[in-house]
């Protein structure tokens, strides 16, 4: 199976390794530096979660053009798109958990890609996503998913420098950080270019700084596999 298919069969890829290795002290630095505390936020933040704004920072902004993140999101998204936005978080000890969820595309299938880019070394001790292989497309006959239902979940685990993206419909959660340790990572968002004015709409309300005038054609971009 390639690469491309396994992508549209699961509906993610882990890109391990992905961040330069000699990028990851000073992105911890810049997350660190951003960390900004609930009601300095334009919409209060969870108790649980240590929220960062560092979407102005140069190498934050290049991490997320990387070529072979925007191969991947060009092919899941299909038609021209652009970095809707980027932001830090980590959940705290004792916190991070979700319960399963989707968080949907916008007007068609497909057309939202998120991507978590992590600073720190990630598994069951520390709150790592988990996902639903294949969940991001249902069949007709499938019914409703049961977030409730964990039967098919996979926690990722994997070391600094990973980046997973996904689609936006595939069933995932992040996990309690039973341990504590240290999970910095970036949240970002990718949208096809019809969604830039609806965007734009809200854009006050999360914060969003940087400019996201920018598009990605899918056509420059070669998926490796």
């Amino acid at each position: 199976m390639t690469a491309r298919e396994q992508l549209h069969r699961n509906g993610y890829a882990l890109l391990r390794q992905a961040i330069p290795a000699d990028w990851l002290a000073n992105l911890r630095t810049t997350f660190d530096a951003g960390v900004k505390p609930s009601d300095q936020w334009p919409v209060p933040r969870g108790w649980d979660w240590r929220h960062s704004q560092l979407d102005m920072d140069a190498q934050v902004q290049a991490l997320c053009r990387l070529p072979q993140v925007l191969a991947v999101v060009g092919e899941l998204i299909a038609e021209r798109f652009f970095l809707a936005q980027v932001e830090g978080r980590e959940p705290l000890a004792g916190g991070g958990h979700q319960q399963l969820h989707r968080d949907f595309s916008a007007q068609r299938p497909g057309d939202v890609v998120n991507a978590i880019a992590y600073f720190d070394d990630y598994g069951p001790e520390n709150g790592a996503t988990r996902l639903v292989p294949g969940s991001h497309r249902p069949g007709v006959q499938e019914g409703a998913f049961d977030f409730a239902d964990e039967s098919g979940a996979v926690q990722l685990s994997g070391t600094a420098g990973d980046i997973l993206l996904f689609d936006a419909d595939l069933v995932h959660g992040a996990s309690l950080n039973p341990s504590g340790a240290r999970r910095r990572s970036l949240l970002i968002a990718y949208f096809a270019e019809p969604l830039y004015a609806s965007h734009q709409q809200t854009a006050n309300l999360r914060n969003i700084q940087m400019d996201t005038r920018e598009r990605f054609d899918p056509k420059d971009f070669a998926l490796v596999g």
